[in-house]
C-alpha cells in the first residue's frame, strides 16, 4: 500500500510539472458555448412571446428572480476557462437570450464583481418564443470585424414555417496583450453561434430541419473558406443533436477521431466526451451532449512550432456548483426551474470550452 502510495503521489507530481510547463511554453486562449436557460427580462417585448416570463406570468418573473439569475449567470461566465487562464474566456456563444439588454445587464454584472472585460453582440432573430444567440468577447484579447446573422429557411414535417434562432457569424482577431508579456500578431478567427430546432414532436419528425440548419451552417463555412482555404473556424452551439446524429456526422461530416478529418474538413471536439459517459443536458434519466463546438481542419492541425494558434483540447464545464448535489438528478445541471418551481440555480445544460494554445 505505501508503495503504491508513493507511486500516485509521483505520478500526480509528474502531470502537475507537465502542465507547468505547458503552459510556460505556451499562450492559452479559451473559446466558450453556453445556453444560458431563458434569461428573460421582466418586461414585455412587442411581438415576443415572453409572456410567461413576466411577472404576472407562469413563471412569475419578477425583478428578484431576475436579478438573482443574472447574478448567477454571472458568476459562471466569469468561470469559464479559468482552469488554464485566469482571466476567463476570450469568447463565449451563448443562446436563449430574449435581448441585448439582458446580455448588457450579465456583462456589467460580471466585469465589476469579477474583473471581466467582456461586451455583447446579439441580433434578433424571428424566433417564436423571442430568444435569441449571442456572442460576449473579452475586450482586450479579441476584436471583432465583421457580425452576419443568417436566417435558417426550414419547415415542420406539416409544412409549417420553423421561427427559430439566426445563425450569427462573429469574424475578429484573437488578440496578444503585452501587460501579460505576450507578443504576437492577431490571427484572424470566424466563429458560428447556433441554436438549432428543438426535438418537439419527436427526434425523428423534427430531424430535417437541424439537417437544415446544419446545411446552413455548411453554407457559411464554404463562403468563408471560399475567401480563405486556411480559414479557422469554430462551429458552436446547442444543436439539439448529439455528436453521433445525422446532422452533426453526416451532414457537416465532424469527425470524432482528428486522423479523421480532410483537409477543409470538420473534427467534432466534443465527440469523445459523450462516449465517455459526459454529457450537458441531463433528459429522461441520460445523458445528451447538444451543446457542442465543432472546428475546422486548419485549426485542428495548425503546428504549434508555427507560432499560431492551434486546438489544445475540449472540456465540459461541470464544476459542482452548477449541478444537482442530491437525490435522483444528482450531478445534473442546476436549473433555474424545475416542473415550474424556481429553484435560484444556473441552467439546463453545462458549458462547453475549446483551448487554443500558441507557443511563446
Amino acid at each position: 500500500m505505501k508503495h503504491t502510495m508513493i507511486c500516485l503521489a509521483a505520478l500526480l507530481l509528474t502531470v502537475s510539472t507537465a502542465v507547468n510547463a505547458q503552459k510556460e511554453s505556451q499562450y492559452v486562449r479559451c473559446i466558450a458555448f453556453y445556453n444560458l436557460e431563458n434569461l428573460f427580462d421582466t418586461i414585455h417585448d412587442e411581438g415576443k412571446n415572453d409572456y410567461e416570463y413576466l411577472p404576472d406570468g407562469g413563471m412569475k418573473w419578477d425583478s428578484y428572480k431576475y436579478e438573482n439569475k443574472v447574478k448567477n449567470m454571472a458568476y459562471a461566465v466569469s468561470q469559464l476557462g479559468t482552469d488554464y487562464d485566469p482571466r476567463g474566456a476570450a469568447c463565449i456563444g451563448v443562446a436563449e437570450v430574449e435581448n441585448i439588454g439582458c446580455l448588457y445587464d450579465l456583462c456589467a454584472e460580471a466585469n465589476a464583481k469579477y474583473g471581466r472585460r467582456l461586451k455583447p453582440i446579439l441580433l434578433e432573430g424571428p424566433d417564436r418564443r423571442g430568444v435569441d444567440v449571442g456572442f460576449l468577447y473579452d475586450s482586450v484579447m479579441f476584436k471583432p470585424t465583421k457580425v452576419d446573422g443568417y436566417e435558417l429557411k426550414a419547415h415542420y414535417a406539416d409544412g409549417g414555417v420553423i421561427k427559430t434562432r439566426l445563425q450569427l457569424c462573429v469574424s475578429g482577431y484573437l488578440m496578444s496583450e503585452s501587460s501579460h508579456g505576450e507578443k504576437f500578431s492577431p490571427e484572424k478567427i470566424h466563429m458560428i453561434v447556433n441554436h438549432w430546432p428543438s426535438r418537439y414532436g419527436g427526434e425523428l419528425s423534427s430531424r430535417p430541419g437541424r439537417d437544415t440548419a446544419a446545411m446552413l451552417s455548411m453554407k457559411i463555412c464554404d463562403s468563408i473558406y471560399r475567401k480563405d482555404p486556411k480559414a479557422k473556424i469554430v462551429i458552436m452551439g446547442d444543436l439539439n443533436d448529439d455528436p453521433d446524429n445525422h446532422s452533426c456526422k453526416d451532414v457537416i461530416k465532424a469527425r470524432k477521431k482528428r486522423n479523421q478529418v480532410e483537409p477543409q474538413g470538420y473534427f467534432n471536439t466534443m465527440w469523445q466526451h459523450l462516449s465517455n459517459g459526459t454529457g450537458t443536458l441531463f433528459y429522461n434519466g441520460g445523458w445528451n451532449l447538444f451543446d457542442q463546438i465543432i472546428i475546422s481542419e486548419p485549426l485542428l492541425n495548425e503546428k504549434i512550432e508555427s507560432g499560431k494558434w492551434t486546438y489544445w483540447k475540449s472540456q465540459v464545464f461541470n464544476k459542482p456548483f452548477l449541478t444537482v448535489q442530491e437525490g435522483k438528478d444528482k450531478g445534473a445541471p442546476l436549473r433555474t426551474h424545475k416542473g415550474g418551481v424556481w429553484q435560484n440555480g444556473y441552467g439546463d445544460h453545462f458549458p462547453t470550452m475549446i483551448y487554443l494554445i500558441r507557443k511563446k
